[in-house]
């Protein structure tokens, strides 16, 4: 397990020209090494700058879009052309505008029940497993952080046997007053991938960053801290209000 490694930039601006450079070239190097690029994608209001520029000239006509397969880290359970659906916020800012093939994009059924969607993601996970497991060992993960501390679908509270040994989670409890009803990827899955990056922008994050990356560890409390991979690399990126707490 290496150590995550801490990326500070100026401005929102900044992260994202650097995660986006990130992005291309992991696309290449898994290309160039197995074939094809699998990516779990996140939502929140981070990511949606790289998705955008993604989209645009060069990356739009020059990365492999043929051979990237698109997985979320979670979803909301709500229909894909729905406004917080992850799928939809990545589809109106990338996939809408490139070349990717429908059939290399894997999304949460969120217009299912949760249980029933998440087993439905856990089928289309174990399509591409590989190195023993029973899903895909992903290329690159992008997560996002929560001001409370979740990332993904992973929430504070107790940790249940079943958030622990499975591949796909329905998150049903409450959430901030009301019930989550989504799907999320397990840390079985997410410490699995070869790359992980996670996108943190904002004052109203600086608490979260500040706990999570120099705090007491305390998984149940703050979620983000369950996210080691166990045989690949972590990097979080940044912004200087993000890490004005930073110790």
């Amino acid at each position: 397990m290496t150590e995550p490694q801490l990326l500070i930039f100026e401005n929102l601006e900044r992260l994202t020209c650097a995660a986006v450079e990130r992005f291309a070239g992991l696309a290449q190097e898994a290309i160039a090494a197995r074939g094809r690029f699998k990516v779990a994608l996140s939502g929140g209001n981070t990511p949606q700058g790289m998705y955008r520029r993604l989209a645009q000239s060069p990356y739009r006509n020059e990365l492999p879009w043929s051979q990237t397969h698109f997985f979320w880290g979670d979803e909301r359970d709500v229909p894909p052309d729905h406004p917080e659906s992850n799928y939809h916020q990545a589809f109106v800012t990338l996939l809408n505008h490139t070349a990717v093939p429908a059939e290399n994009i894997h999304r949460v059924k969120g217009e299912l029940e949760p249980r029933v969607a998440a087993k439905d993601y856990a089928d289309q996970l174990r399509q591409f497993a590989e190195d023993g497991y029973t899903w895909p060992r992903f290329d690159l993960v992008v997560l996002g952080l929560g001001n409370d501390g979740h990332t993904a679908s992973l929430f504070s509270g107790p940790i249940s046997p079943e958030a622990s040994q499975s591949t796909v989670l329905a998150v049903t409890a409450d959430y901030q007053g009301r019930p989550a009803d989504r799907v999320t990827l397990t840390p079985l899955v997410l410490n699995s991938a070869r790359q992980i990056i996670f996108l943190v922008s904002g004052a109203s994050k600086a608490e979260a960053i500040q706990a999570v990356l120099r705090g007491k560890r305390d998984t149940a409390r703050w979620p983000a801290q369950r996210i080691h991979p166990w045989d690949g690399t972590i990097t979080w990126m940044i912004d200087v209000p993000a890490a004005s707490q930073l110790k």
